[in-house]
């Protein structure tokens, strides 16, 4: 009885904040985070590994799960089919988001992902940033379904600096904010709301952008202390705008501020406050963040995965993302919360680089390969306009005149590979449109079938050598079906996570589905992944 008593003063004696602290962990999580960080190699956690605080990277990884050998089942690897398929665990072939631009079929026109002509800006900007929404998509997101499983009590935010990498995430029931760059504001569109709400028109107001360009973008440590990385201003390095050489220190202008590290600080920024001001976590239901940090994109084309500028992008990111856990841990306390991050697609090498090192590599540059796919036809047929339009490495056939001339995609296609196969940095040619894909090793056959879409997608798929993009003869980019394009990081944290790591292959259609396994809801009506079973507690 003495020993009874004693507990129950001890236990009258505790603070009421150690006592929340101390109580049962929540049902379900009060807050998802769903972090995607646009052209993340796997690699840069472990490349970078050294210099990351322990808050961020770091922490997910050992407090949380990693998804070591994490792929794109597919391979149109950009960033609107990314940020889509993130999020509803579905293929190009079954959303109609088969890349950021295609030739929409039925139209006859080019279509850009997030395109709405029947929606308009909503807050200062340019009036066509405003014109977008998420109705291209055609199947529902993790977010929609977390939204429905509730019935629309659960909050749904998306923010990113692309229109896309906040539209896709927080799908067709929840709100998105974007970065508009002629203004330095975050708007949305009508299809949304008809204002902004007052915490980001006063967010606006502080005029946060010049405030940070005020300053010079220097290393984050000494320049000498960056040995992962190759030695500054290399001559296939693109400038920043305005700047004459692509050299530390840099002097940032609004014209490039996307490309520095700044965008990604401005980011965490709104999302934080976007968490604040619409108490995020704190109802009776989970709600869902969606955050994409837009600027390693823009500074990976520009540098390439191998300059001390991309390394400095996400050490510095690494901090914004420590500083976001910190506050969440504040906000809503320690395990709580669940947090997933992944990444749209990676990145190539830029060609220069590999040519400098021996590793066989090239560009097309521009519209080149387009242009010889032209070229054979009008030597083999007498008619060029038999191509239609050209995106995604896919060739859009005018089927009317095929059909005139007697034509089949199986005899163009033969037609084209006997050709443009035979010349440096094509691999092969296919016909995407029946699926003809066996030439192909395995391992590839399942990326090309899940990319292809009748309304969306051409007929005819060119598919060049590793290491050979189309692009610019400065910089990098991405898009293919190699790994280098589609091994992109996958870490989960917090609630209802175990602690961990698997080698084995998860692909970045299985994200969804575990999100809905964790939150116990329906899937998203076009997922095609299976849950991960090692990264949730039972």
């Amino acid at each position: 009885m003495k020993r009874l008593i004693i507990l129950i003063s001890l236990l009258g004696g505790l603070s009421p904040a150690f006592a929340q602290k101390s109580s049962t962990a929540p049902a379900k999580p009060k807050l998802v985070v769903g972090i995607i960080v646009d052209q993340m190699r796997d690699e840069y956690l472990h490349r970078f590994n050294s210099k990351f605080s322990s808050g961020g990277f770091k922490r997910m990884m050992g407090e949380g799960f990693t998804c070591r050998n994490n792929q794109y089942h597919y391979a149109s690897t950009v960033t609107g089919p990314g940020h889509a398929h993130v999020f509803t665990g579905s293929s190009p072939a079954i959303s109609g988001i088969v890349g950021n631009d295609w030739y929409e079929k039925p139209i006859g026109k080019k279509m850009y992902v997030a395109a709405d002509s029947t929606v308009s800006l909503v807050g200062e900007g340019k009036a066509s940033a405003g014109k977008m929404s998420p109705r291209n998509l055609k199947v529902t997101t993790i977010t929609d379904q977390l939204r429905v499983a509730t019935q629309f009590r659960s909050k749904v935010i998306g923010v990113a600096f692309k229109d896309r990498g906040a539209i896709m995430p927080a799908g067709h029931t929840g709100q998105a904010y974007w970065f508009d760059g002629s203004s330095g504001n975050w708007i949305t569109s009508t299809y949304y709301r008809n204002d902004l709400p007052q915490w980001v028109k006063d967010f606006n107001t502080r005029k946060l952008p010049a405030e940070y360009i005020a300053q010079k973008w220097d290393y984050l440590f000494p320049d000498y202390d960056y040995p992962e990385s190759e030695a500054d201003d290399q001559p296939y390095e693109a400038p920043l705008s305005g700047e004459k050489s692509a050299v530390f220190p840099h002097t940032v202008s609004m014209e490039s501020f996307t490309t520095s590290y700044y965008s990604s600080r401005l980011t965490r920024e709104f999302a934080m406050a976007a968490i604040e001001n619409e108490n995020l976590g704190s109802g009776p239901v989970t709600d869902f963040l969606t955050i994409s940090f837009s600027g390693p994109d823009y500074a990976g084309h520009a540098f390439g995965p191998q300059s001390k500028e991309v390394q400095d992008v996400y050490l510095r990111l690494d901090r914004e993302i420590e500083q976001l856990l910190n506050y969440l841990d504040k906000k809503l306390g320690k395990g709580t919360y669940t947090v997933f991050l992944s990444a749209d697609h990676a990145v190539a090498n830029v060609p220069a680089f590999n040519m400098k090192n021996n590793i066989p590599s090239g560009v097309f540059v521009g519209k080149e390969l387009q242009r010889m796919a032209q070229q054979v036809l009008e030597e083999r047929y007498g008619d060029s306009k038999i191509i239609v339009s050209y995106d995604n490495y896919q060739l859009y056939l005018n089927t009317d005149l095929l059909a005139k001339k007697n034509l089949s995609i199986d005899e163009v296609t033969e037609t084209l590979r006997s050709k443009l196969s035979q010349k440096e940095g094509i691999y092969t040619v296919i016909n995407l449109a029946d699926g003809k894909v066996s030439s192909l090793p395995e391992y590839y056959q399942k990326k090309i079938t899940n990319l292809y879409n009748p309304k969306r997608s051409g007929e005819i798929m060119i598919l060049p050598e590793p290491a050979w993009f189309e692009g610019g003869l400065k910089g990098t980019t991405h898009g293919t079906m190699y790994r280098y394009d589609t091994h992109v990081p996958l870490l989960f944290f917090g609630w209802g996570i175990n602690h961990g790591e698997t080698v084995r292959p998860t692909f970045v259609c299985d994200i969804a589905p575990t999100v809905a396994m964790l939150l116990k809801i329906l899937e998203p009506n076009g997922a095609i992944g299976d849950p991960i079973q090692e990264v949730l507690k039972k």
